[in-house]
This record gives C-alpha cells, structure tokens and sequence, in this order.
C-alpha cells in the first residue's frame, strides 16, 4: 500500500527544511551495497557533520524545486542517496571518496555547494582539502608569523 499524499508531502516539507539547512548535499548511487555497509556509511557520515538520507527521486525533486534548486535535479536518476552537510562540505566528500574507493557499487553523482552545482570532479577536489581547523589554523599561523619575526628582531636589538 502507497503513502498517503499527507505523508509525502510531509516527507518533502522535511526535506525542503533539511535542504535549505544544509551547506552542501552530496548525492550518490548505493546501488549493490548491502544493509551493512549503508548502515557503516551512515555512521560515517554521521562523525563527519553530515546525515545520509535515501528518499525517492520525485519526493527529493519536489523538494529541490520548493528552493529554487532546480540545477540539482540531474542527479536525481536512478537509486539516489542524499548526504546533507551541515557545517563542513569537505569532511562528507572525504568520507563519500574514500567509501567509494572501497566499496565499488557507492557512485558519487555530484552535488550542491549552497547553490552551486558541484561536478564529479570539484567533489574531488574538495574532498582533498585539509580539514577546517587545519585550514584554521594555516591562516592564524600565517597571520602570526610576520608579528613573531618583528618580536624577534625587537629582543635581538634589546640582547645586544
């Protein structure tokens, strides 16, 4: 038996509501992964800041198109998994890369940066990016570093 038309368009309010939330969507085909492996991603994904969600295309499409993200729907063919990332895009990518190097059946299809379409490729590279506090804390160091070498320069002309 179906799902009445209250329940999903309660579905699609939730996830209009998870979407707009969200800093970066990921999607991907899970086709052939068994329950287990799903049930590793999803844990994760969970660690990394973000929530992995199966949802029917025409539900997720609906949804997509409440926000004005029409550009997303491409990805929406076939068996389609949405990984919503809440804070850090990179940290999901990196998770989704790295599933999908040992497990061959996870299919990166692309994905959304606010509402930038993102290409197989720029998920990639994206995922190879250093983790935010490591970017973080690159920056602060490069700030840093000037106003450290004055202080030095200041004490040696003090020293002598």
């Amino acid at each position: 038996m179906g799902k009445r038309r209250a329940d999903k368009e309660a579905i699609v309010a939730a996830l209009r509501e998870s979407l707009g939330k969200s800093e970066g969507v990921l999607f991907a085909d899970y086709r052939g992964l068994k329950v287990s492996e799903l049930t590793e991603l999803r844990h994760r994904l969970r660690q990394a800041g973000a929530q992995f969600q199966v949802v029917k295309n025409t539900l997720t499409r609906l949804a997509v198109r409440g926000l004005g993200l029409e550009a997303a729907e491409r990805y929406l063919v076939g068996p389609t998994a949405v990984a919503l990332a809440d804070k850090d895009v990179a940290a999901p990518a990196r998770v989704l890369q790295e599933f999908a190097r040992d497990h061959k059946a996870l299919e990166i299809k692309g994905g959304l940066l606010g509402t930038q379409v993102l290409s197989l490729e720029e998920i990639k590279t994206l995922a190879e990016l250093p983790p935010r506090d490591e970017l973080l804390a690159r920056v602060l160091g490069s700030l840093q570093s000037p106003l450290v070498g004055a202080a030095g320069v200041l004490q040696g002309l003090l020293r002598n």
